[in-house]
């Protein structure tokens, strides 16, 4: 648990020092690092689901602004993530050079991240309860940092480029390296092909290593494969990957 916390602390604190620059040389307006604001209920999240060691890590790609980016933890919809989780009753302070429009509300927050509410819920309901969750897999996103526009509209990894970018995927992809060695993980699940392309280019030898990495459709409301049959086709995707 220490170690993951030192992870996510030194990912942190990098993220902190290229904000500047990623909406100096981008389309990004505003950027916020939920690993610092929100990094009381991260520590909580760490401190459950790491002691587990599990084997599988479902590796997203960043946070939207109604999930980790109110509570930071990954796909983290309050509702899972005070009811299943039962992580509750912890400040999360106020960012700097949050966006107006989207507000950070913490636990208290009641629109629900529909992306989170899919996939932990289909870990419930694969393992049932918290401790088998983690016992099996443990989620983290690449990037933490919130992207958004001049509008609010979330801005992916994928859509910037640029030296502070390279330089943030760089911290990410270090991060994910650590991840991977402290869990001592033999799988990683991109959720979406991005986070598997990232995986991918972490662990360019990881078939020698023994590291299998896949990926399963990204929960999106936005992505028609998840809405299809009213989302059994989506969660028939990820059982199929889920250890």
């Amino acid at each position: 648990m220490s170690a993951l916390m030192d992870a996510a602390e030194k990912l942190s604190a990098r993220c902190d020092e290229l904000i500047g620059d990623i909406i100096t040389e981008t389309m990004v307006k505003y950027a916020t690092n939920p690993l610092d604001y929100a990094r009381l209920p991260h520590r909580e999240y760490l401190k459950l689901g790491g002691r587990f060691n599990a084997e599988t890590i479902l590796l997203g790609m960043n946070p939207g602004p109604w999930g980790m980016a109110q509570c930071g933890i990954p796909f983290g919809a309050t509702n899972i993530v005070t009811e299943l989780l039962g992580i509750s009753d912890i400040e999360v302070f106020q960012p700097r050079g949050a966006h107006p429009n989207r507000p950070v509300i913490g636990l208290e927050m009641t629109r629900q991240e529909v992306s989170g509410t899919r996939l932990w819920g289909a870990l419930s309901q694969r393992y049932g309860t918290v401790e088998r969750i983690f016992s099996k897999v443990f989620v983290v996103n690449h990037c933490p940092l919130l992207m958004l526009d001049e509008n609010g509209r979330n801005i992916t990894p994928d859509k910037l480029s640029g030296q502070a970018v390279t330089d943030l995927m760089s911290a990410c992809d270090e991060h994910l390296r650590e991840v991977v060695g402290i869990l001592s993980a033999v799988k990683i699940i991109g959720v979406g092909k991005y986070a598997e392309k990232r995986a991918l280019q972490t662990f360019p030898n990881h078939a020698e290593c023994g590291l299998e990495i896949s990926s399963i459709w990204h929960p999106s409301p936005a992505s028609p494969l998840a809405n299809r049959n009213d989302g059994a086709d989506w969660r028939a995707n990820i059982f199929a990957e889920l250890p």
